[in-house]
C-alpha cells in the first residue's frame, strides 16, 4: 500500500512499523493530509492535533468547514484527532474557546458533512487509525469503494 502524504503537513506519520507494510511518498494532495496512491480524488483523511482542530473550531473556521466539504465529496473522508473527546470536552487546550461549543461545532460538522472525527487519544493510535482506514478502504475491491 502506497500513501501519498500532503507536502504541507507539518507533522507527518512516518507509517515505519512492521504491521503498516506500506511506503509513503510525498505530495499534492487537494484535500486531506493522507490519501492513497492513485486514489487521491477518492479517499483521504485529515490529521489533526488537539490545538490544530480547536483552531480550526475557532478563528480557522471558514476554511476548515471548505475543507470538509471537499472531504464529504469524496467516496470515503474521516477526521483523525491525536486527542481524546475528553480532553477537548475538558478544554485541556490553551484556547477562550469554550469546551462545550467546540463539543457542540464538531458534532455539528460531522452531521452536516456526514464526516467521521475519529478522536485517537494518542499520536501513536491516530497514526493507527489513519492507516486502518485507508487500509480498509482500499481492501473494498479494485480501486476502492466506500467504507
Amino acid at each position: 500500500m502506497k500513501i501519498i502524504i500532503d507536502s504541507r503537513e507539518q507533522a507527518p506519520f512516518a507509517f515505519r512499523h512492521e504491521r503498516y507494510a506500506a511506503t509513503v511518498e510525498a505530495g499534492a494532495l487537494t484535500v486531506g493530509d493522507y490519501s492513497l496512491a492513485g486514489l487521491e480524488d477518492r479517499v483521504a483523511v485529515e490529521r489533526k492535533s488537539l490545538s490544530d482542530l480547536v483552531q480550526c473550531l475557532g478563528r480557522e473556521r471558514e476554511r476548515f468547514e471548505r475543507e470538509l466539504a471537499r472531504g464529504a465529496a469524496l467516496d470515503a473522508f474521516a477526521v483523525v484527532v491525536e486527542a481524546a473527546w475528553a480532553e477537548l470536552a475538558g478544554g485541556q487546550y490553551r484556547s477562550r474557546l469554550n469546551p462545550h461549543a467546540a463539543c457542540q461545532s464538531v458534532l455539528a460538522f460531522a452531521g452536516r458533512y456526514r464526516v467521521p472525527f475519529l478522536f485517537a487519544g494518542s499520536r501513536s493510535a491516530a497514526e493507527y487509525m489513519c492507516w486502518g482506514f485507508l487500509r480498509q478502504y482500499r481492501g473494498r475491491g479494485s480501486g476502492g469503494r466506500p467504507l
